[in-house]
């Protein structure tokens, strides 16, 4: 028989076999025994975590012989013909490449027809938010009654884009991130089955690098043993992956700290140089920055590391850099980051991001912006920012206090002028049409907006964190900020910021509208204008009105004289 990968040959063929998804597995199981369950699922979750596999073995489980059963025997002629394939009433369907009309018109026209192997046709639909919109709405009445003969099971790594009328016709199951213990614990079974040697730390190394996906675990495993020829060791895990180790990273980190910008550009050359992703590597210092983090936080979380383990030299690091130093370097690797998947030359964006980092007197500055230095450089700055106010109330001897305050007006100006344009004519553009429901519409969606943001791009999170909706219409929306600051970085457009919070509003709302930026006290401002504009309108109105009944009287008055004329409101 010709040669298996690992994750087919050990993909799973009970519920007890499905990893760390034991909520899913005992519902289900439950429901079998009790002949309870329903005629459409939906498995949602990320990549590799069993979903398919699930659909499988409740396709065996509906129609073993030995049913009502809570596990699939797989022995009977139906399940092992399931298993292999060769039986015709499960139907599993790749909607990635079948996502047209046609084909889910197929379905419903010959799901009417009785299974004639088994007891239940089952169609396992993968990947089904690829259906287009025709397709979607010709699997509607299908799936809301089905013929009593017919399981649907809908898998898919992104739930998002599956319309809610798809949704409520379903049992959703969400899928998790299998944790790496287990992932590292199968893979010592898979590496003894198999007659394998391997290091515990390669294991490790591999079952933190599937980030949760089993079968990108095996993939990785099966990889790295045609290329060992011997033992797995981590060098052979760090050669497939293209992963750099650790120590490598934390020399880096080392030179960065040092402020040796030639060092660490001549350190990533080399590493470049030896066949290292550009992209993986810059996401490997990340993800290293957010393990010194977390690690400060509680050193109990090391189960939540990307690290195989903590020595000595990982835990000096994280007791030598401040954690505002950290912040600050997550922030700018991370915008780093993201312009380096936008071009061609991801190694020159790479090597200027570390040339800036060490840069010491910008993070210093930006550590005082956002409030992350150390408690002596605060107060420092309290205390200049009292003496500031003193100097400026106190009236300078011979100097009257009207030419102070008109001198402080000058030199504020140009400062808050000079960052902040407010579009003011789209801003009362938007609050002409602007209605109540459509803010409200806003606002409730709004928490799913901000953890869309928070997922895609932590620095823009954290720019439109205190920030709200104000004033939405059909068009357009006004976001009003907390802190100029933030406005300010919104305001410039930083990475596509505009860019990416428009686009997520449109997913999540299903409306394209615009966003305008503006601090919350130039906001009550203008909004405080335009009601006062809007009264005088008013005004203007009801007083021309007026005039003109005024006239009319009064030329009533010449035509019959004013005792024969009786005026009425």
């Amino acid at each position: 028989m010709a040669y298996q990968a690992l994750y087919r040959v050990y993909r799973p063929q009970t519920f007890h076999d499905l990893a760390g998804q034991q909520h899913i597995a005992q519902t289900l199981q439950n429901a079998l025994t009790k002949q309870q369950f329903s005629h459409a699922y939906l498995f949602t979750g990320p990549r590799g975590t069993g979903k398919t596999s699930a659909a499988k073995i409740f396709a065996k489980a509906i129609n073993c012989e030995q049913a009502p059963t809570s596990e699939p025997c797989n022995e009977c002629a139906a399940c092992r013909g399931i298993t292999a394939g060769s039986i015709a009433d499960v139907i599993e369907i790749d909607a990635a490449s079948n996502n047209g009309v046609d084909e889910i018109r197929d379905i419903r026209d010959k799901v009417k027809y009785a299974p004639s192997e088994v007891r239940y046709k089952v169609y396992i639909i993968d990947e089904v938010h690829m259906l287009s919109t025709g397709a979607f709405n010709a699997l509607l009445k299908t799936l809301e009654e089905p013929p009593e003969h017919a399981v649907f099971i809908l898998a898919t790594t992104e739930p998002q884009k599956i319309p809610l009328t798809i949704i409520s016709r379903c049992q959703q199951f969400d899928f998790r991130r299998i944790p790496s213990s287990e992932i590292f614990q199968r893979l010592r079974f898979v590496v003894q089955d198999q007659h394998l040697e391997a290091e515990d730390e390669a294991l490790q190394l591999i079952a933190k690098a599937s980030e949760g996906g089993m079968r990108d675990a095996l993939s990785v495993l099966d990889q790295t043993a045609a290329y060992s020829e011997a033992a797995i060791t981590v060098q052979d895990v760090l050669d497939v992956t293209g992963m750099v180790a650790d120590q490598m990273i934390r020399e880096l980190i080392e030179l960065l700290m040092e402020n040796n910008a030639a060092a660490a550009v001549g350190k990533i050359g080399a590493l470049l140089d030896q066949g290292k992703d550009p992209l993986r590597l810059m996401e490997q210092m990340i993800y290293y920055y957010r393990d010194l983090l977390l690690y400060q936080t509680s050193p109990q979380l090391e189960e939540l590391l990307s690290r195989p383990r903590v020595d000595d030299a990982f835990r000096k690091q994280a007791e030598t850099i401040s954690s505002g130093t950290i912040f600050h370097v997550i922030n700018q690797l991370n915008r780093a980051f993201l312009d380096m998947k936008r071009t061609n030359h991801p190694r020159i964006l790479l090597e200027m991001a570390m040339i800036r980092l060490c840069e010491q007197s910008e993070v210093q500055a930006t550590d005082i912006e956002a409030g992350a230095g150390s408690d002596a450089l605060a107060k420092r700055v309290d205390a200049l920012e009292r003496q500031v106010k003193l100097m400026s109330a106190a009236p300078q001897p011979g100097v009257t206090q009207q030419p102070v305050q008109q001198e402080t007006k000058r030199a504020r100006a140009p400062r808050r002028n000079s960052g902040l344009r407010i579009p003011t004519a789209h801003i009362n553009r938007v609050l002409e049409d602007a209605t109540k429901e459509d803010l409200i519409e806003l606002r409730s969606a709004w928490a799913k907006v901000m953890a869309k943001i928070r997922s895609e791009n932590v620095a823009a999170h954290a720019w439109m964190l205190e920030s709200q909706p104000v004033a939405s219409s059909a068009q357009g929306f006004v976001q009003a900020f907390k802190y100029d600051f933030h406005c300010q970085m919104v305001m410039e457009n930083k990475n596509n910021l505009l860019g990416l919070v428009q686009s997520i509003v449109q997913d999540v709302t299903h409306k394209q509208k615009v966003m305008y930026p503006i601090p919350e006290d130039a906001w009550k401002k203008l909004k405080k204008a335009y009601i006062e504009r809007s009264k005088s309108n008013q005004d203007e109105d009801s007083d021309g009105e007026k005039q003109e009944e005024d006239s009319i009287i009064a030329e009533a008055k010449k035509l019959v004289g004013p005792d024969l004329l009786d005026i009425k409101d």
